[in-house]
């Protein structure tokens, strides 16, 4: 469920690289004979390199040596893969390029009977020919913010519909606010997942074989964004981008996308002057829907002991229920990856986190597919911007996006 991703790179494939505390050599030169290398994006939440590192020290089978990337992992981590047998496990969305050029090592085996506890949909979007190659660390979703005095005070009800969303925007921009906040870009990353999905389409067809955007219904939800910037209520420029909640927090905007990963923040902030929402469906054909994604536990399939990375993951992420809880809850506000576990959210119990796990239910959708090529994309990304910024023709832009998704998807079965 593009531009981010601490956590929350599902929606548009984030990348973060640099590295911290273990050097910058991808190679094995220095580490122990028998250690394990844990690669992970550089989370913004507090606490959590912390406590990642603490589960590895906790690890008796062996050494484990985490190592935090900022920057642009996406990149890091491919350049990696390529060449290098470090890191051992690593944290991604399963790519379906790995997976046929055999970088990554299958993971159903370690499930076991916990399989049926994980939510459904995470296990899919990190499967590919049947086969499991990531094991989800924990769920994310974005979702619509806004204060609900705000819009009492503009007479506007919560959008609903596309149409909706076009109107509150320019009725809530007065003065020093702005409407809504999708990012500096003005939405198109994060938003163009929800876009299809409002019209009730998808990246890709249902058999994940075609692009699943090749109907005229995709130039309408897309054309909405362009009244988005034409109308003048978008926040742009703001010191922040979409996944922190610094232009909501700091009343920049009266509605903003971002992620549940910001709830404590933004009811810190506004108390409980607080409200959420899907994205809106395009009309009655369409659908209301959520992003939701999440990083998963992979093995590379070069380390120097897949085995014993394997037992790693399985008792990190499979058997260790309470790191697996603290993981998702104690830092921001995420859904544990496993039925089981969703209780002892705290925050989600009640008030606008019971709401979105209800959102997620009814609508979540898969914002990351792992049979979406990174080509694909950027045609679509790059045909929605020139469609929202530019206001360029929808439906000509669209074709040739849809024939760029389709010769990178048949490419994948070859």
């Amino acid at each position: 469920m593009g531009a981010e991703l601490s956590r929350r790179s599902f929606l548009a494939a984030a990348g973060l690289v640099g590295l911290t505390a273990c050097g910058s050599n991808t190679g094995r030169e220095g580490s122990a004979e028998g250690t394990l290398r844990h690669w992970y994006h550089a989370y913004g939440e507090d606490g959590v390199q912390e406590a990642v590192r603490r589960y590895a020290a906790g690890y008796p089978g062996a050494r484990v040596e985490v190592q935090w990337n900022p920057g642009d992992y996406d990149s890091k981590l491919l350049t990696a893969l390529q060449n290098s047998a470090v890191p051992d496990v690593f944290e991604a969305q399963v790519k379906v390029d790995w997976v046929r050029q055999g970088r990554v090592v299958p993971l159903d085996d370690l499930l076991g009977e916990a399989r049926a506890d994980f939510l459904p949909a995470l296990l899919e979007s990190q499967t590919v020919d049947g086969a499991l190659y990531g094991i989800p660390q924990a769920v994310d979703t974005q979702v619509l913010y806004y204060r609900p005095s705000l819009l009492e005070r503009a007479g506007v009800a919560p959008p609903r519909t596309l149409d909706e969303l076009v109107e509150a925007t320019a009725r809530l921009t007065t003065g020093g606010v702005r409407g809504l906040f999708a990012g500096n870009d003005g939405g198109v990353g994060v938003l163009t997942p929800p876009l299809l999905w409002s019209a009730g389409l998808d990246l890709l067809s249902e058999d994940g074989r075609a692009p699943g955007f090749d109907d005229p219904r995709a130039a309408a939800a897309f054309g909405r964004l362009r009244e988005l910037h034409r109308g003048g209520g978008l926040l742009l420029g703001a010191p922040t981008d979409w996944a922190d909640p610094g232009a909501f927090v700091d009343g920049l905007a009266a509605m903003q996308w971002t992620g549940l990963w910001n709830l404590p923040k933004i009811t810190e902030a506004h108390g409980d002057d607080v409200g959420v929402l899907p994205f809106p469906r395009l009309d009655a054909d369409g659908a209301d829907s959520v992003p939701i994604g999440a990083f998963s536990a992979a093995v590379n399939a070069r380390a120097a002991d897949v085995d014993a990375a394997r037992d790693y993951v399985r008792w990190l992420w499979v058997e260790r229920t309470d790191h697996q809880t603290e993981f998702a809850t104690a830092f921001g506000a995420h859904l544990p990856a496993r039925r089981s576990l969703a209780e002892r959210a705290g925050a989600l119990r009640d008030g606008p986190g019971a709401e979105v796990v209800r959102l997620v239910t009814d609508g979540g959708r898969i914002a990351s597919p792992a049979r979406w090529p990174a080509r694909a994309n950027t045609a679509l990304s790059d045909a929605v911007s020139r469609i929202a910024r530019e206001g360029a023709d929808a439906a000509g832009e669209l074709r040739a996006a849809v024939e760029v998704a389709r010769v990178e998807i048949s490419r994948q079965d070859r």
